[in-house]
């Protein structure tokens, strides 16, 4: 998989710092925002519904699992403050070594996370370890590394994904890949990407101000609705999917 130079050589250690450093400002300063708001919700709540033991890992803010009867894990101390107060169960942890035991849960969820872990194969392998066998297993990645921007370096992302090689890579670990939505939004703009980086790096108190109040409320408003479609499906021009998988652990030999 080609991956930007750079992220190649950055640790486990090093991405943590990078991500707290800015999620942890970010979440400080922004307001949760229920899961019934996203346009996943449509998507996901019949599968929350059918599965009893839930966990969604490093949600943020943005929770897309219902908070009542979910497992949620984060580094971030201001969002797990938050969710506790939403009456959330919450616990401080990262996707590379879950709190949680093994094959524990139904439903997993893991958004918008393994592009920024160095070791994927590792927090992939955690997942695995706490899904109960046939649970269904949702993950987003970014997709064509050709596609790589500014962005995807002011969030702290590592890598991005060859559609043709995720299949294979998830199966490694068990998750078969049955449904995907074309999923996830980046700033078109790079002169509104440029001055949106300006913004939260040298005055985050305003830029945080006009992202609660305007931007986020706007997003919210004209998200479009997603739909799934078969395995991948085609991912030509698509920046990110939503992969619904199927934890179908490998055989123990017998001895």
């Amino acid at each position: 998989m080609s991956e930007p130079p750079h992220a190649e050589s950055r640790s486990d250690a090093e991405l943590v710092r990078a991500n707290r450093g800015f999620y942890e400002s970010l979440w400080a300063q922004a307001k949760l925002i229920a899961p019934e708001r996203f346009n996943t919700w449509p998507l996901l709540h019949e599968l929350a519904d059918a599965a009893p033991r839930r966990l969604e890992v490093a949600p943020g803010l943005r929770p897309r699992l219902p908070l009542r009867g979910t497992c949620f894990v984060d580094l971030s101390h201001a969002a797990l403050r938050r969710l506790h107060d939403s009456g959330a169960e919450a616990v401080h942890g990262m996707i590379g070594a879950l709190p949680c035991a093994d094959a524990s849960f139904d439903l997993v969820c893991a958004l918008d996370i393994l592009e920024h872990v160095a070791d994927d194969d590792g927090a992939l392998a955690e997942l695995a370890r706490v899904a109960a066998p046939g649970a269904s297993v949702l993950l987003s990645v970014p997709l064509h590394p050709a596609a790589w921007t500014a962005f995807d370096d002011f969030v702290g992302h590592c890598r991005r994904y060859e559609p043709a090689q995720i299949a294979v890579r998830l199966a490694r670990h068990g998750f078969i890949i049955e449904s995907s939505a074309v999923y996830g939004m980046q700033p078109k703009s790079s002169r509104l990407l440029e001055l949106g980086q300006w913004y939260l790096t040298h005055r985050r108190e305003r830029a945080m101000w006009w992202y609660n109040r305007v931007f986020m409320p706007l997003g919210l408003r004209f998200q479009k609705p997603l739909r799934w479609r078969d395995g991948l499906g085609d991912t030509d021009g698509v920046d990110e999917l939503l992969l619904r998988c199927r934890y179908r652990p490998a055989a123990t030999p017998s001895h």
